[in-house]
């Protein structure tokens, strides 16, 4: 919108605060920071939302690929054949065989329940997650035969397990006897502890060579699932269709979507619903600059009188007006960009500041599931919340503007 000279000096004008125009003058205020207090809150929680998916997903996949072909018994003895065939598959750029069982560890009297996974040595060193989430001890100790396992760091915390000390697993495949099977226990080192940052895992798994784990679980040669890894993780159901159809009858496949289907629906419609919820706080601040141009017009119906009778036309004054409510939602909007990214920079500190203040924990990850307060920012989101800010900004001003426009000279002045 350009504007002459004088248009821009009495906009400025009525900007600023003018002699008996304080309440005016608050009401505008309050609108400028209603409109940047929901610009912040916009785009910290929804960067805090898309950083929880991105978390969860990185940490979720990083584990457990972008989906899994488990045997319909849990046991995989073709594992060789089928993943041949998964590798064969195009769009497929690994195919991973691994074990995984629910058992039960104890460690000097303390017992939780635990999820063992068996892994090939290249895999276990590898992994990027575990790798980079090692807080103790060394993955280059696990080797067959070793008898070594690495262990989540809440779970090491659980037992009171610690680096050299040693865990029992209770396996209930063990020796047929008159009086039922007696369950295995075996004993393992602890040779290192890591954090993935999601509480499930941490809380649960026990790593070691997979050949280790058949040995523990008597499976043999076999496996209980081949981990697969696709070229793109949103497009693997179209990818992975061929492959079901081939194994259809011997195994199962089931990607992430499918096995965390309830944690990522929940996180999708939850983030919608903060997104409108947050969206009226906008929209309360667009009344208030609605509410304060129209104070303004009537304040300054005198001078518009005047304007009009020295020559200004109707859409110069519906310029004014324009352009004074757009500068405070602009005003308010920039400001709240600066606000919402300077608490997403500082967002666990100011957590932790809240805790500790409060004395109360905002932030368990038995509940959260993440270990941390996570945050992604996406440009498209953050420009299409300005530009919404903006948007309901200039739909505030048109009726000011236009009444504003409309004044008759003539019956202001009749009496002057």
């Amino acid at each position: 919108m350009i504007l002459s000279p004088y248009e821009r000096m009495i906009a400025r004008r009525y900007l600023l605060p003018g002699k008996g125009e304080g309440f005016i003058f608050l009401v505008a205020s309050i609108s400028l920071v209603a409109v940047m207090l929901g610009v912040a809150a916009l785009i910290i929680v929804m960067s805090v939302m898309n950083g929880f998916r991105a978390e969860l997903f990185d940490k979720i996949v990083g584990l457990n690929g972008h989906a899994v072909v488990q045997g319909y018994n849990g046991r995989l003895p073709d594992w060789r054949e089928i993943a041949a065939e998964a590798r064969r598959t195009p769009g497929v750029t690994s195919a991973t065989p691994l074990i995984e069982q629910p058992l039960m560890a104890s460690h000097e009297g303390r017992v939780e329940g635990v999820l063992v996974r068996g892994m090939r040595v290249e895999d276990i060193r590898g992994n990027a997650t575990m790798r980079q989430g090692l807080k103790a001890g060394s993955m280059a100790a696990l080797v067959p035969g070793s008898g070594n396992v690495a262990i989540g760091a809440r779970l090491a915390e659980a037992l009171g397990a610690q680096v050299g000390g040693e865990i029992s697993l209770v396996s209930p495949a063990g020796q047929t006897t008159p009086f039922g099977t007696v369950p295995r226990i075996v004993s393992y080192r602890v040779a290192a502890i890591f954090e993935v940052g999601v509480y499930d895992y941490d809380k649960a798994f026990v790593v070691m060579p997979i050949a280790d784990a058949q040995t523990l679980l008597l499976l043999g040669d076999a496996v209980g699932m081949i981990e697969l890894q696709t070229i793109d993780a949103d497009k693997v159901a179209a990818t992975l269709l061929p492959l079901r159809r081939q194994v259809g009858e011997r195994a199962v496949v089931t990607d992430w979507r499918q096995m965390n289907s309830a944690l990522f629906e929940a996180l999708s419609v939850e983030r919608v619903a903060m997104f409108v919820v947050l969206s009226i706080i906008i929209l309360v601040a667009v009344f208030n600059i609605l509410s304060s141009l129209i104070m303004l017009v009537r304040a300054k119906t005198r001078d518009i009188a005047i304007l009009r009778t020295m020559g200004a036309s109707r859409r110069a004054l519906i310029r004014i007006f324009v352009t004074v409510g757009v500068t405070i939602g602009a005003l308010g909007t920039a400001a709240g960009l600066i606000l919402g990214f300077i608490f997403l920079f500082f967002r666990q500190g100011v957590v932790d500041a809240v805790q500790y203040a409060t004395g109360q924990n905002l932030w368990d990850p038995s509940i959260r599931f993440l270990t941390e307060l996570p945050s992604k920012t996406d440009p498209l989101e953050v420009i299409g919340i300005a530009a919404m800010a903006m948007a309901f900004s200039f739909l505030a001003t048109l009726y000011p503007a236009f009444k504003a426009a409309s004044t008759d000279p003539v019956q202001v002045l009749r009496y002057e």
